[in-house]
């Protein structure tokens, strides 16, 4: 019987030799899988409805003890 590890090995060789229309339809069936189980998607596959009630919920919850500065900002965005 596979572990599995060794399953999820399998199934990222298959998925690499699949054309990309069939490699989307892998992607659809597991966002189906995961929705009817109730499984949410990682931070890429959100929605905009998604990210906003994400949003929402980070600027309502308690205040945290970490500030930020401008020279923060300016670190990360570099244009």
């Amino acid at each position: 019987m596979m572990v599995t590890k060794d399953i999820r090995q399998q199934l990222h060789q298959q998925i690499d030799h699949l054309p990309d229309e069939m490699v989307g339809q892998v992607a659809e069936f597991t966002l189906f899988i995961m929705a009817r189980r109730q499984i949410r998607p990682t931070y890429a596959d959100w929605d905009y409805k998604e990210w906003q009630t994400f949003t929402l919920e980070q600027f309502f919850r308690e205040a945290d003890d970490v500030e930020y500065s401008l020279e923060d900002a300016q670190e990360i965005y570099q244009p």
